[in-house]
């Protein structure tokens, strides 16, 4: 199965995403949106692995302080969109953490450099031009209590993630 770590939002969160999304609809960018229910930030996409018992141990094993992390805006990359986060050293030092972990227990996983951001937009096509997209309103923190282990299918609509497994902040 495809497993992937992340950070789920809550409520306040998913409708400030939502919201930066419908500015960029607004703008005239087409393309396929993440539905509400999939925006997430990714902290270490595994991939293929049949063992999520083996991933939880790993996870439970790096200690995880409860921290905040805040939207500061949006931006393109490629055909994508994505929305960004304030610099974050909490956020970094776990990411670093729990990938040395993933590393020293040989789960593989992608190696790409982590920059926090979430997808809001792919195969984007912006009609207006980049200059005409609105500035972002101001999103309030979100407090981080935990990090989900996340399965990934194909379904007949799209991409559907499960949570299979959550490791609760101290």
């Amino acid at each position: 199965m495809r497993l992937f770590i992340a950070i789920c939002f809550d409520e306040d969160m998913l409708d400030s995403l939502v919201e930066l999304q419908d500015d960029l609809r607004r703008s005239g960018v087409k393309g396929s949106y993440t539905p509400r229910e999939n925006l997430h930030m990714t902290l270490a996409f595994i991939g293929e692995n049949d063992d999520p018992e083996q991933i939880l141990e790993v996870m439970k094993s790096v200690p995880l302080r409860s921290f905040s992390v805040k939207l500061s805006g949006y931006g393109p990359f490629r055909d994508m969109f994505f929305a960004n986060l304030e610099e974050n050293e909490n956020l970094r030092d776990y990411v670093k953490r729990l990938r040395k972990a993933l590393v020293d227990e040989e789960i593989s996983f992608d190696r790409k450099k982590f920059l926090p951001h979430v997808t809001l937009v792919r195969r984007a096509e912006c009609s207006k031009g980049k200059a005409l997209l609105p500035e972002p309103g101001e999103s309030e923190p979100m407090r981080v209590n935990g990090i989900s282990l996340m399965k990934s299918e194909l379904g007949r609509h799209g991409m559907i993630y499960t949570e299979i497994g959550y490791v609760r902040a101290f």
